[in-house]
């Protein structure tokens, strides 16, 4: 099978995954380690922003964007793809969003379905390093402020027009002052 086949096989996505599994400590084994999973990214597409532990967070956040990608290239009339939403996603109106809200929203996306942000430490508490995992295009406030430009904004151009006319009458007020004690 060649390189074109394979492509058509599994959709790529838009985030690196490292080829091992994070250790994540669970007493159960394989299949308690599964179980986190599952709920973490039953909570993901539930809440739309978690905070986490980082090893978890960054496991669950390949697994919804494996998940959101198939719900994309496939919809919901491909079985395959329904027994993989119906394995990840316990409640099952979760299904129904995934569909009808997640799927509409990511379709034109050209970048990642989740973003993964490191949160401070509280140093005295919390040893492990903390993280947020959220879906792009969530109704919550942006983690981190818009940097837009707000140069050309009317009242921006107005300041910056009047300090030029400030600063310019300073300068001839300057200059003045200077030819006069020049002059003396």
């Amino acid at each position: 099978m060649n390189q074109a086949e394979v492509s058509q096989l599994v959709s790529k996505l838009r985030i690196r995954i490292n080829p091992r599994h994070k250790n994540l400590k669970c007493p159960e084994g394989p299949q308690g380690r599964l179980n986190k999973l599952r709920k973490t990214v039953n909570a993901l597409f539930k809440y739309e922003r978690l905070e986490l532990n980082y090893t978890l967070a960054d496991e669950t956040r390949g697994y919804a964007e494996r998940l959101i990608s198939e719900a994309i290239r496939h919809g919901d009339t491909h079985k395959p793809t329904m027994e993989m939403a119906d394995y990840w996603i316990e409640e099952k109106q979760l299904i129904h969003k995934l569909f009808k809200v997640l799927v509409p929203r990511f379709n034109d996306y050209q970048t990642s379905y989740t973003m993964l942000y490191r949160a401070p430490k509280a140093y005295p508490e919390i040893v492990y390093p903390r993280s947020v995992l959220e879906l792009r295009g969530n109704p919550f406030p942006a983690i981190l402020p818009q940097r837009s430009d707000q140069r050309n904004f009317i009242h921006n151009v107005l300041l910056d027009e009047a300090k030029k006319a400030y600063r310019a009458e300073k300068y001839e007020e300057i200059t003045k002052s200077l030819e006069e004690q020049r002059d003396e």
